[in-house]
């Protein structure tokens, strides 16, 4: 039960420092967008001809971001350590009845008997 336990505690603890690190993400994101946003309107800053720069770098960014979203709070809440061990043990299983049905066709094959 101990380990049971210990298992919980540290899923918890990855589960909280991903959200962490999604949250810091997102406040780097909306000041680092005003940060562009001010430099390219304010400052005159320009990259070559394009006067809106910024958007295609906050829109990229955006989208970075709402990966980083769905990884957190889709693709982890579903395929967790629970989910990795019954597909471990669906494999198991599914290759230990591979390996019976080729020992029984080995042994009901007279053509194999010395």
């Amino acid at each position: 039960m101990e380990k049971e336990v210990h298992e919980q505690y540290e899923y918890a603890r990855k589960r909280i420092r991903q959200k962490k690190t999604l949250y810091f993400h997102f406040v780097l994101f909306l000041l680092g967008s005003l940060f562009l946003f001010i430099a390219n309107r304010f400052c005159g800053f320009r990259i070559g001809t394009a006067e809106n720069w910024c958007i295609w770098i906050i829109t990229i960014w955006f989208f970075i971001f709402i990966l980083h979203f769905i990884k957190i709070y889709i693709t982890d809440r579903f395929m967790n350590k629970k989910w990795e061990r019954e597909q471990i043990d669906r494999l198991v299983a599914l290759q230990q009845k591979r390996i019976n049905q080729l020992e029984s066709s080995i042994n009901d094959n007279p053509e194999n008997k010395i």
